[in-house]
């Protein structure tokens, strides 16, 4: 057995202890926060690796949740941002450059017809929502379990399955990711099981005159990569056409990742809406909605509200510029596939080996790795799953010098330069047969207490 792993996090440590007085968990995102000891502070990134203020270095498979498709610090990206300096930052007008970046989605996206910029993917959600509902006139709208569509009141609810019987003929009841979000919004939205053609036709019988919109992530960006099978979302383009619904696919984390027009290119279903952000400019912060003409034509005075002082930045609208450009006319995404497809075939001849069953959900640039012989094929699947072994072996790799998210439901992000750094491959096989083992030799030894 290896012997267990140990990082020097001296530095990140006492910097916590000093964040913590002044930020709350002493991040600036709860998500970053892994424990008041093992909370990591970057120095810097380059590639597909970063290194924290103590000078670990690890191979990284978060990537920021997605953004830096290329890699960190990436040079051709970086000078096109230097000369989106020079123009002058943030004038609360317009820019030529607009034009630019829009021509280039609606070449890569058919359905991006007309786009609207904005600066997270949140934004980007809301915004889409906003159009929905006034384009529609109708307020109420319909989840897939297990999508994540941003932090704003509407879209964090999820099925309540702590607190549902898995043998009873009634669904989890809808709650809120946590505090502070008014019970009120409840009575606008509605919930369904990723996968479950039959309720989600039910569904619409019931409710379809009175949505405005259905919300779906084909990938689930936050839930293991699980993946919509492509009758399911075709059927949901079927049922909001009959009902007059807005379909918003959100593509926030899929988008211009696992292809160039998203999964909705691949699955062949066109949206009303969509929604884009995180890879579209290598980590600098910028989205979009866009959509149907008709439909995007509702932003104007006297129709939907959209706006922002930030929106369409010259730097970030200058790294997305090249970004597109270079996800349109190079070989990148088939790169960073490419390798995805290599570490998984990878990591099963180590699992393989060891007889442990598991599998994979997603696609090969944001895969999920299950331990089980079937992946889950929606929410319920998932959440009545048993991953303790995932999150023993994570814990594991970050000492390692493997970032990969923490909880199990984010999936492993791939970069172009990871699968231009052969390294990257060598050391993340040679760190996750080591976790493996350990993680073996952990519950061997609980089991023996």
């Amino acid at each position: 057995m290896p012997p267990v792993p140990h990082r020097d996090l001296t530095k990140s440590n006492a910097q916590f202890q000093r964040a913590v007085k002044k930020l709350p968990l002493g991040v600036a995102s709860t998500f970053r926060y892994w424990g008041d000891d093992r909370t990591i502070y970057v120095h810097h990134g380059k590639g597909g690796r970063t290194w924290d203020i103590d000078g670990n270095p690890y191979v990284d498979y978060r990537l920021g949740y997605g953004p830096a498709i290329l890699g960190y610090a990436d040079d051709r990206v970086d000078a096109a941002a230097r000369k989106g300096m020079e123009v002058g930052g943030v004038f609360a007008l317009s820019t030529e450059r607009e034009l630019i970046v829009a021509e280039r989605i609606s070449k890569m996206v058919p359905a991006a017809e007309l786009v609207r910029f904005s600066n997270s993917g949140t934004e980007a959600v809301m915004a889409a929502l906003r159009l929905a509902r006034a384009y529609t006139g109708r307020e109420q709208y319909l989840l897939v379990e297990g999508g994540y569509h941003g932090l704003f009141d509407a879209a964090m609810w999820m099925a309540n399955m702590d607190d549902w019987d898995l043998g009873s003929n009634t669904d989890p009841e809808l709650v809120p990711y946590g505090k502070g979000i008014p019970p009120t919004v409840k009575q606008l939205a509605h919930i369904t099981p990723m996968n479950d053609f039959q309720r989600l036709e039910d569904m619409f019988k019931r409710h379809g005159d009175k949505l405005a919109a259905m919300l779906i992530e084909p990938i689930q960006g936050n839930c293991c990569s699980i993946m919509a099978q492509p009758e399911y979302v075709r059927l949901a383009r079927e049922l909001c056409t009959k009902h007059g619904v807005m379909l918003i696919i959100d593509e926030v984390k899929s988008g211009f990742r696992v292809g160039k027009s998203g999964i909705q290119g691949i699955m062949g279903v066109t949206p009303d809406i969509t929604t884009f952000a995180k890879a579209m400019a290598n980590g600098y912060p910028i989205s979009v909605v866009a959509g149907r003409e008709e439909v995007m034509r509702t932003f104007r005075y006297g129709g939907a509200s959209h706006g922002g002082t930030y929106t369409a930045h010259s730097v970030s609208l200058a790294a997305a510029e090249e970004t597109l450009r270079i996800l349109d006319e190079t070989p990148a995404l088939h790169t960073l596939a490419n390798y995805g497809e290599r570490l998984m075939d990878g990591i099963s001849r180590i699992l393989n080996a060891r007889k442990i069953v598991h599998s994979y959900t997603g696609h090969p640039s944001m895969f999920g790795l299950f331990f089980a012989e079937t992946p889950p094929d929606n929410y319920r699947a998932w959440k009545t799953s048993d991953y303790t072994f995932y999150d023993q072996m994570a814990y594991f790799l970050h000492d390692l010098g493997i970032i990969c998210e923490p909880d199990s439901r984010e999936p492993w992000f791939m970069c172009e330069a990871h699968g231009l750094d052969e390294t990257c491959l060598t050391d993340t096989l040679k760190a996750v047969e080591a976790a493996v083992d350990l993680t073996l030799e952990h519950f061997e030894n609980e089991a023996a207490e």
